[in-house]
């Protein structure tokens, strides 16, 4: 686990600097394999003292800093924190025994920090979504997950209706209108310094995002990066007052329409391997999209028996949406290849087993993208990340992995709907993951993949998550 940390900080890095690793660099990694984050800042604080470390050196070297800090605030739980929460939540009476051997199949998640023990914030929780000899130890009901409501969905499914294109059929459509609010802690930044904030704006696709309209800003200038990059934002800036919170918002409004493929009625084309399209969607992207060895062999496992797109697809899906129950993530920031700890912890969020699921399809020379936004449902707004493979002859066709999850759903497909479908209610942001900002960005995201809550930083430095807050307010016609 340790080593794994050290790898992770390795690879920030990498993604941070062109420059090759420094001596410098390499030993504080050492500090922190073996949990000793304190003396890794020392380490790093006296190098920048000095002053003679170059830019990237410096970059890198506060970077570090940073992650030690976010992997701090993500293992925040003692042993005791953890029983005292699973006790209180009436779940059952955990040993020391069994606490042990949630440790040692790593359902329970922790770091060593400072040589001692320290759990992923939400660990407890997380123990009995994930194993299901604890949820049987359980006296109530498991912790809640990421799925939608369903009823929304049955309703839309049985009054859909067919499009131009055979097999696809649209659901009916939602017009949502949106506040969003960014709000950075007082005194987070010093008196008089510029605060840049990019928050999160609708994408326009014409195939299920219409409409967008940019209603209001708390600021009078602002940019709208329209569709620039693969994260679509309103950039504002600030100055900080003495005491008192910056915040940002804006209004929004949006059409959202939702789709369905009926695989069984889609003719597959044969690829054509020389297009852009299918050579980007079929590559690797590192670090979140590599065909390691035990990707390409888990893969090669599932399909086998596989023998078309379609098939390969089915196969892919019902083997995550199987295997690796929803769990409550860690910062996608703190881990070196989401899909390699996908199956190693066995258990994903949404955009985990959405990495997963792309980096398999693609593997098999199957294009496959990124999506992700918010899920919008009335009374269950929440960050959301699903994905897209694309078929020739029909084009791209949605899947979310992580609503593929759950219990019988009363339509044709059942679950299976979101194997190559998604409903109305979406708030669709991202085209891809790890892009650029419109404008750049300065210093290193909060969120290295995914763009969801927003991105916030000073003249000096990002501003991590736990310096600023978000709040997202929806209605709906």
């Amino acid at each position: 686990m340790e080593t794994t940390l050290s790898i992770l900080l390795f690879l920030l890095l990498w993604g941070c600097s062109t420059s090759k690793p420094k001596d410098p660099i390499i030993e504080v990694n050492k500090e922190i394999a073996v949990g000793n984050f304190t003396k890794a800042t020392e380490m790093a604080d006296s190098i920048i003292s000095k002053g003679t470390a170059n830019k990237d050196l410096l970059r890198d070297l506060r970077f570090i800093q940073d992650s030690l800090h976010r992997v701090t605030l993500d293992f925040n739980k003692t042993r005791e924190d953890i029983v005292e929460w699973i006790e209180r939540n009436q779940l059952c009476t955990p040993s020391d025994s069994l606490l042990d051997s949630w440790e040692q199949s790593k359902v329970l998640e922790y770091r060593v920090i400072e040589g001692e023990k320290r759990y992923f914030r939400n660990a407890a929780p997380n123990i009995f979504r994930v194993d299901s000899s604890a949820r049987e130890l359980s006296k109530v009901s498991s912790p809640t997950t990421d799925l939608p409501l369903d009823s929304l969905l049955v309703d839309a499914f049985n009054n859909r209706i067919n499009s131009d294109t055979k097999g696809k059929y649209y659901l009916p459509e939602k017009t949502i209108k949106a506040r969003y609010r960014l709000t950075v802690n007082a005194d987070a930044v010093s008196n008089g310094e510029t605060v840049r904030a990019w928050l999160p704006f609708p994408r326009e696709d014409i195939r299920r995002q219409t409409d967008v309209k940019l209603l209001a800003t708390s600021q009078d200038s602002y940019l709208i990066s329209n569709d620039k990059t693969a994260h679509t934002s309103v950039y504002m800036e600030q100055r900080a007052a003495e005491g008192q919170p910056t915040v940002f918002w804006i209004d929004f409004e949006f059409t959202s329409r939702g789709e369905w493929f009926d695989l069984s009625q889609i003719e597959v084309k044969p690829y054509d391997h020389n297009s852009q399209l299918y050579r980007t969607f079929t590559s690797e992207k590192k670090p979140h999209i590599q065909f390691s060895e035990n990707i390409r062999n888990l893969t090669d496992s599932i399909t086998q028996n596989a023998s078309s797109v379609v098939e390969t697809l089915q196969s892919i899906y019902r083997y995550i949406s199987a295997n690796f129950p929803w769990a409550s993530a860690l910062e996608y920031s703190t881990i070196a290849n989401i899909p390699e700890y996908v199956i190693e912890y066995g258990k994903g969020d949404c955009g985990q087993v959405s990495l997963l699921l792309i980096t398999m399809l693609r593997y098999k020379g199957i294009p496959a993208r990124w999506q992700s936004g918010w899920m919008t449902h009335p009374g269950n707004v929440n960050l959301h990340d699903w994905a897209e493979l694309y078929i020739e002859g029909t084009g791209w066709i949605p899947i979310d992995i992580s609503f593929g999850r759950g219990g019988t759903l009363p339509i044709e497909p059942g679950r299976e709907f979101f194997m190559s479908g998604i409903d109305s209610y979406r708030l669709y942001i991202n085209s891809d993951f790890s892009g650029d900002f419109y404008p750049p960005k300065k210093y290193p995201r909060s969120e290295t993949v995914d763009f969801q809550r927003g991105e916030v930083e000073s003249d000096q430095w990002n501003l991590y998550f736990d310096r600023w807050k978000y709040k997202m307010e929806l209605s709906y016609k």
